[in-house]
């Protein structure tokens, strides 16, 4: 293994923890990162079936280091828009560690692939795009997308970086699901080549990711981030750790701004037909309930 530089002790916290830091003589940009309660929470608030766990999982822990790219009070929007049954998977995050995401069609679960495994390409499939909206805080927002190879995820996110944002990378994305739906583990790593690297250096690096056992089976051995990274390239120094959480933006007021942007008119429609309604959040699963009195009340509002 080789040899890890940190400025701080590691620890065996088994919090969502997220590092990122330069290896190879400052010449490769690396981020690694655990979020196995984040996807626990995802796949609680969704009621997400296994194979659909490990897909909203990669989907919102790739969307996790790609925040922490980020500065700021910048944020970004991952869409996986594939043709397999799953439909779409949308993961938000931002610069402070926050992440949120949903799925469309949340009790998806398959047969397990060739290699015994949950069958992730089956339930995203192998026909789409990957789109990316980064709010940089500029008038108009980023946009980026690259078509999906595998279904994977990781390598769709390898092609991604090399295509849209002419960075080389490679992205390790892993979920590892109990039996019971439990998630025992989850995380990835970003590794991006800076100009510089020598053809052998790259060739290395090539060859320890070729070699490297799949990321689940690393997490469950207990390695620490650092150590992963350890593993694929050399004299990696951490930079900085951010804590990584589930969060998500919505609340009653914001959901009541929503109600009133529909107008006089359809609100009094909403009254009368149904006498009340009920608005649940598509990323953390929250519902909130609006009686008659509430929703007259927001006429008024447009009244005033």
């Amino acid at each position: 293994m080789t040899e890890v530089i940190t400025e701080q002790t590691p620890t065996k916290d088994r919090s969502d923890m997220l590092v990122r830091g330069m290896a190879m003589q400052g010449q490769v940009r690396v981020f690694a990162v655990r979020t196995t309660k984040l996807v626990d929470e995802l796949q609680r608030r969704h009621e997400t079936y296994p194979t659909a766990t490990a897909a909203l999982g990669r989907t919102a822990t790739a969307a996790a280091m790609m925040g922490a790219m980020l500065k700021g009070n910048e944020k970004l929007t991952v869409q996986v828009k594939g043709d397999g049954p799953i439909g779409q998977i949308v993961a938000d995050a931002n610069a402070k560690g926050e992440v949120r995401g949903y799925a469309m069609h949340p009790q998806v679960h398959l047969a397990s692939n060739s290699e015994g495994k949950l069958d992730v390409a089956g339930a995203v499939g192998r026909e789409g795009f990957i789109h990316i909206t980064k709010d940089l805080g500029l008038k108009e927002p980023y946009r980026g997308s690259s078509p999906i190879i595998s279904g994977e995820l990781g390598e769709d996110f390898t092609y991604y970086f090399a295509t849209s944002e002419q960075t080389p990378s490679a992205v390790g994305l892993g979920v590892l699901v109990d039996t019971d739906n439990t998630v025992l583990h989850a995380g990835g790593f970003i590794i991006q080549l800076l100009p510089g690297l020598s053809d052998e250096q790259i060739t290395k690096i090539e060859k320890s990711l070729s070699t490297l056992p799949p990321l689940t089976t690393l997490l469950d051995q207990g390695l620490e981030l650092e150590e992963l990274l350890g593993r694929i390239v050399d004299d990696v120094q951490i930079m900085d750790t951010l804590p990584i959480e589930f969060r998500c933006q919505c609340s009653r007021d914001r959901v009541e701004a929503t109600l009133i942007s529909l107008g006089k008119q359809e609100l009094n429609e909403l009254i009368e037909e149904e006498g009340q309604a009920e608005v649940v959040c598509h990323f953390c699963n929250e519902a909130y309930q609006f009686d008659k009195e509430d929703l007259t009340a927001l006429v008024e509002r447009l009244d005033t």
